[in-house]
């Protein structure tokens, strides 16, 4: 069953445009120009090679239509759908010229989404019961932080930030320059605005109960604590605010993590250093 995600053309297209200018460079595609390939129809389909979550398609659609209006493109999935190898796709029917030179980028792109997505879903099954959201970082690759974001919803995962402007995130780096948790805390609460939710990361328990004696967090981002830490963290929290567990979480340890109590598990390794799914592009038909 495929999860609710959605992001409109609008964001995936200056994405598609930045990929297409870069593999097209001034003269575009040569092989197909001197083979004389141009407007000879092609129908191609792409193929799951390795068992996975797809996400892209959107994308894989622009890389086409961008290069030609009437190109066609017919998805046989929807994003957040699990596929196994040999699965078709995405079907897509245009001047071979247009297929040839609009492939690579659609295949970056959903392959490098999808294997987002399929790391996300993996996460998702092993927490599975315990109530935990899954969620990503800002650690995205640079200027495709909206669409590996969407990846991730699309594998059952949950949004963090999106960016800096979203709300108040105190980090160890804070605390160092405005002296302290009381302090850090003391004055984002009386500058945020009522809508605007604070975050302080904590990395000790004692930390932790000082910021609630303080008050003024609405989540506490518990970094690089033991399950027991976690548990105690849980306990000493009871509810007053979000409880979020970050720092070195592998799919191994994600189950136990999660059976601590905490909220949300944040993960940067699901958008910076996951393996892209194989998937394949083959032409079936020549017209």
């Amino acid at each position: 069953m495929s999860m609710t995600a959605f992001l409109p053309d609008l964001m995936w297209q200056p994405v598609v445009e930045l990929a297409l200018r870069e593999d097209l460079g001034s003269g575009g595609d040569i092989t197909s120009q001197v083979l004389g390939l141009n407007e000879q129809k092609l129908t191609a389909v792409f193929r799951a090679r390795r068992p996975g979550v797809i996400a892209g398609l959107a994308g894989a659609r622009l890389a086409f239509t961008l290069l030609q209006q009437d190109a066609g493109f017919e998805a046989h999935v929807a994003d957040g759908v699990f596929v196994q190898p040999g699965d078709v796709i995405a079907t897509v029917t245009a001047h071979a010229s247009t297929v040839l030179a609009g492939e690579r980028t659609a295949l970056n792109l959903m392959s490098h989404l999808s294997g987002v997505a399929t790391a996300t879903r993996d996460i998702v099954d092993r927490v599975s019961g315990t109530g935990v959201r899954v969620c990503c970082t800002r650690k995205t690759t640079p200027g495709l932080r909206a669409v590996e974001k969407y990846a991730v919803k699309a594998g059952g995962g949950s949004g963090h930030r999106q960016r800096l402007d979203d709300a108040i995130l105190i980090k160890d780096n804070h605390l160092a320059i405005c002296g302290g948790v009381s302090a850090a805390l003391k004055a984002a609460r009386s500058r945020a605005g009522h809508l605007l939710k604070v975050e302080l990361e904590v990395d000790t328990l004692e930390q932790l109960e000082e910021a609630l004696s303080v008050g003024g967090a609405d989540v506490f981002l518990l970094d690089n604590m033991s399950p027991e830490q976690l548990r105690r963290a849980v306990a000493l929290v009871n509810g007053r605010a979000m409880t979020e567990a970050s720092g070195g979480i592998t799919p191994q340890t994600a189950r136990g993590i999660a059976e601590t109590g905490v909220d949300a598990i944040s993960m940067g390794w699901l958008t910076h250093t996951v393996t892209a799914l194989d998937i394949g592009l083959d032409s079936d038909v020549v017209a």
